[in-house]
């Protein structure tokens, strides 16, 4: 006689970039061996991996491509499937920025930790005044790739990771899109830009949504309340 199987709890969240409404359900013993495993092994692409393959074993909802959700959306999806998991608070350790040295224990409610949105941030980025050039966000295997493969990013790394993000060149005549040219043709196409418009492209990425919190902590030491800005889903498990 076979064992019974215990149905888990389904639950619903918009992502973060389409504002698409999507049901997942926390992971499981099987998925938690998983991260543990990746996680001892202090490999970041295992961890990412690992990451991706939790995600697409939690999401419910059909149609959904882990690998083609941006950064921060697989971010916010880990967060929210690991605190209807194991906890809906997590314990870190924060550095008083006031004197740079003394650790203070921190709770972090992970309902509070939301995806911010610059206002300044846009898409679609003016070359000049006929061409425009609309970019897509990086994916997590992309945001590794530069960086954690390499020793440091410099210009080569970053230049390749914005032709990867490149979805479409358009002007009110003419329309092309990844189809219509190779990779080393965007990367010379960027490198012909002038200095201000590849700071637009830079801003692109500096403005990007991102998974972060505020709040303060007090110094136990000098008195001092310090605010704290933490970003990205590894400052959230340290």
């Amino acid at each position: 006689m076979p064992l019974p199987k215990i149905n888990a709890p389904t639950y619903e969240l918009v992502i973060p970039s389409s504002k698409k409404k999507i049901k997942y359900r926390p992971f499981l013993v099987k998925e938690e061996k998983i991260l543990v495993i990746a996680m001892e092994s202090n490999d970041i692409k295992d961890i990412a991996n690992s990451v991706k393959q939790v995600l697409s074993n939690c999401i419910l909802t059909r149609g959904i491509k882990v690998d083609k959700l941006s950064t921060f959306d697989i971010e916010y999806l880990f967060l929210n499937v690991r605190g209807k998991s194991v906890g809906e608070t997590v314990d870190i350790m924060v550095t008083c920025p006031d004197d740079q040295e003394t650790a203070v224990p921190v709770t972090v409610d992970l309902d509070a930790i939301q995806v911010k949105f610059d206002p300044e941030h846009t898409k679609d980025i003016e070359l000049d005044e006929k061409l425009t050039m609309r970019m897509k966000y990086p994916s997590l295997d992309q945001f590794i790739k530069e960086n954690f493969q390499v020793e440091g990013v410099g210009f080569e790394q970053s230049i390749d990771m914005i032709a990867d993000c490149v979805e479409m060149i358009f002007s009110e005549e003419e329309t092309w899109t990844g189809a219509d040219f190779t990779k080393k043709e965007m990367i010379a196409f960027l490198e012909g830009l002038g200095s201000k418009q590849f700071k637009l492209l830079e801003k692109f990425f500096t403005t990007m949504p991102k998974l972060s919190h505020d709040f303060v902590v007090t110094n136990p030491k000098t008195e001092q309340v310090n605010e704290i800005h933490l970003e990205g889903l590894a400052a959230f498990f340290n």
